[in-house]
C-alpha cells in the first residue's frame, strides 16, 4: 500500500503540571498512528489493572499521545519512566495487529443541508466560488466530476486516527497508498456554520462533524445518524456518549433522501444502531496488500 516508514524513539515533553506529551513522529503515517494506539492501549491495560494510579485521561492522536495526570498521585518522572517502558515494549514487540471493529456509516452525499451552507460561504471563503465543494474536490483530485469523486470517497475504508476538536468528532485516514489519497485544501477562511454530521475533508483527512458549529473543511454530505449523544439515547450509546474511538475502521455507504428519512425515523425512536462487525486490523497486510486487504476488511460487513 505504501512505503514503510522507520520510526525512532518518541519525544517526551511536559505541558504545565498535568500533561505529558508523547510525540511518536513529526509526520502522520499509518505506522506512527498504529504505534500511538498500541502505546495508549497498553497504558489503558495498566491503568485498569491498578498499576498506574494518577493517570486521568489518555488522548491518542494522529502521531502522538497526550496524557493527563494528577501530580499529587504520580510524580512526573515516575510517569515518564513508566510510559517509556511501555513504548519500549511496543517498539520491540512483533505485534502488527489491532483488535477493533468496522462500522458502516450511511451518507447522503450532495445533500441540501450542506448545499445551503455552501451557498452562504463562497465569496471570500472558498478557493472556487463558482461551484460546490464536491465540484472543487473532484477538480483538484483529477476526477471528471463529483460522481467520480464520491465513488472514490466511499470505495475504500477509513481508519479513525483520533477523536477530538469537539466532543466525539473522529478524524479519519483513507486506507490507500499516498499516491491515491484524496486531498483537498481547507476553506480560505473558516465558516461560522457547519451542519451537524457533515462529512468534511481537509488535507488528507476526513472528519465527521459531531455537532453543528464552525469549520473549515470542504463539505461533501451528511451522515444519517448521530455519533455524539450526551443523553445516551439509543443502543449505540448505552455505555458512552461518544460512539467512535481511535482504531475504528469506517465504511461510508451512499444513500438517497428516502433512506435518509427512514433512518431519521429510527433515530427519533431511539432504535437505530450502526451496522458493525469485529475485525483484526493487520498493519503489515494493509501496507503490503493494499486494495486486496481493503476488500477483505469491507467484506466483514456483508
Amino acid at each position: 500500500m505504501t512505503t514503510t516508514i522507520e520510526l525512532g524513539p518518541a519525544r517526551y515533553t511536559f505541558g504545565g503540571d498535568e500533561f505529558l506529551f508523547v510525540e511518536v513522529s513529526e509526520e502522520m503515517s499509518l505506522q506512527a498512528n498504529f504505534r500511538a494506539m498500541l502505546i495508549a492501549r497498553a497504558l489503558s491495560e495498566r491503568i485498569d489493572g491498578g498499576e498506574l494510579p494518577g493517570i486521568v485521561e489518555l488522548c491518542p492522536a494522529n502521531a502522538s499521545l497526550l496524557i493527563r495526570f494528577d501530580p499529587d498521585v504520580i510524580a512526573p518522572g515516575t510517569l515518564e519512566a513508566a510510559v517509556r517502558e511501555v513504548e519500549a515494549s511496543v517498539i520491540h514487540s512483533d505485534t502488527t495487529t489491532l483488535e477493533t471493529r468496522i462500522v458502516e456509516v450511511p451518507v447522503w452525499y450532495s445533500d441540501p443541508f450542506t448545499a445551503e451552507v455552501v451557498e452562504r460561504f463562497r465569496e471570500g471563503y472558498h478557493q472556487d466560488p463558482s461551484g460546490t465543494d464536491l465540484d472543487y474536490a473532484a477538480a483538484v483530485n483529477g476526477f471528471a466530476g463529483a460522481d467520480e469523486f464520491i465513488q472514490a470517497h466511499h470505495s475504500s475504508p477509513w481508519l479513525v486516527t483520533m477523536v477530538g476538536f469537539v466532543a466525539g468528532l473522529p478524524f479519519m485516514y483513507q486506507l490507500v497508498d499516498r499516491d491515491h489519497q484524496l486531498e483537498v485544501p481547507k476553506y480560505l477562511a473558516p465558516r461560522t456554520d457547519t451542519p451537524k454530521l457533515t462529512i468534511g475533508h481537509g488535507g488528507c483527512f476526513c472528519a465527521l462533524y459531531s455537532v453543528r458549529g464552525a469549520g473549515g473543511y470542504q463539505m461533501f454530505g451528511v451522515a444519517a445518524a448521530p455519533i455524539f449523544e450526551p443523553e445516551q439515547k439509543g443502543p449505540d450509546f448505552a455505555d458512552f456518549m461518544i460512539f467512535f474511538k481511535p482504531g475504528d475502521i469506517v465504511r461510508f455507504r451512499p444513500i438517497d433522501e428516502a433512506e435518509y428519512n427512514e433512518i431519521q425515523k429510527e433515530v427519533d425512536a431511539n432504535t437505530y444502531a450502526f451496522k458493525q462487525a469485529p475485525v483484526t486490523f493487520d498493519l503489515e497486510r494493509a501496507l503490503a496488500e493494499g486494495p486486496a486487504y481493503n476488500a477483505e476488511l469491507l467484506e466483514a460487513l456483508k
